[in-house]
């Protein structure tokens, strides 16, 4: 037995490192200035997690949604339901349970 990829286009791509140099690379020059400012402002406790944010949201610009997922998503025709109506539901069950 043998192992395939889940995405074709992992076997294409190298992974993006988990390094401020690399994210920053990967993002565009809006967002890098704002990934800077906030790498900047995380005291050592934020630091990471602002590395791993920034870090996830890179790994999109490089690997994006296919074409139709995208168009589907703006055009409000994507499976699932809106995270609206959920959180509007979840803060209605929290202050049920007050």
């Amino acid at each position: 037995m043998s192992a395939q990829t889940a995405h074709p286009r992992d076997a294409e791509q190298q992974p993006l490192p988990r390094t401020q140099n690399a994210v920053a690379q990967a993002l565009p020059p809006a967002d890098r200035m704002e990934f800077y400012r906030e790498m900047g402002e995380a005291d050592e406790t934020e630091l990471l997690g602002v590395l791993r944010r920034w870090w996830l949201r890179a790994r999109l610009y490089a690997d994006p949604l296919p074409e139709e997922t995208r168009t589907a998503v703006e055009a409000g025709r994507a499976p699932g339901r809106s995270a609206t109506p959920l959180l509007r539901e979840a803060l209605a069950a929290r202050e049920a349970g007050r």
